[in-house]
């Protein structure tokens, strides 16, 4: 995992510092932001590879900063705050952090949950590149998805929620698994955040009848490919 770019966002220069050499000694190109405003700049001229983001800071908090990086890009984010209570760590995973560190940390610790979350990241790079069928296209490394020739929109979520779907056709997806599969983890989110963004995904793809996503009655749902599906393709 040598050479990636890591932004560290934090108002407390100590940190900033402690980090800066943690993640330099272990082979990484460190840049830093002292508050969420300059964080969503270096996100644009910088597209770092991890992000570790503090939750306390003046003017844009760790929570608001997230959900502005959320709109943007899925990059890996790695929540840093003073307070261990369970109740912020879901929070935290809600709203989209990949995994969530309690201040004082261990360095060690530290670093292996960073290099946890950029193996995983060049995993799915690494993963096949295309799925296709007569309606719906999704090409995993430009991230673009079209339903009959027609490009569409999703947010982050969203996206990641339809992959799971086409990595797993005609299979049935428990609410659970849904959960470990885009959220990270069972406990991130409820079983209705799951049943909302299906419904959102569902009307963005607006598919013809009967859909793409069918719902599996006390179990979860379930993608169904269209004929002509010529499932996942590497290049």
């Amino acid at each position: 995992m040598n050479g990636s770019q890591i932004l560290v966002v934090d108002d407390d220069p100590d940190i900033r510092a402690l980090l800066e050499r943690l993640f330099g000694r272990a082979g990484h190109e460190v840049c830093s932001a002292t508050n969420g405003r300059d964080a969503l700049r270096a996100m644009y001229s910088r597209q770092p590879d991890l992000v570790v983001l503090d939750v306390s800071m003046p003017e844009l908090d760790g929570w608001e900063t997230l959900a502005r990086i959320r709109e943007l890009t899925d990059v890996p984010v790695l929540m840093l705050t003073a307070r261990g209570a369970e109740l912020e760590k879901v929070r935290g995973l809600r709203a989209g952090a990949d995994d969530y560190v309690t201040k004082p940390f261990g360095r060690q610790e530290l670093l292996a949950r960073a290099q946890a979350l950029l193996r995983r990241a060049r995993a799915s790079v690494s993963a096949p590149h295309a799925y296709s069928d007569d309606v719906l296209v999704v090409d995993f490394p430009r991230r673009t998805v079209t339903v009959l020739g027609e490009v569409v929109s999703l947010t982050p979520l969203e996206y990641r929620l339809l992959c799971a779907f086409v990595r797993h056709p005609n299979q049935v997806l428990s609410h659970e698994q849904l959960l470990e599969l885009v959220w990270g983890s069972a406990a991130a989110a409820s079983r209705d955040q799951v049943k909302l963004y299906v419904g959102y995904l569902r009307r963005k793809l607006s598919a013809p009848p009967p859909g793409l996503i069918d719902t599996v009655r006390g179990f979860g749902y379930r993608f169904r490919p269209p004929a002509g599906a010529t499932s996942l393709r590497s290049a």
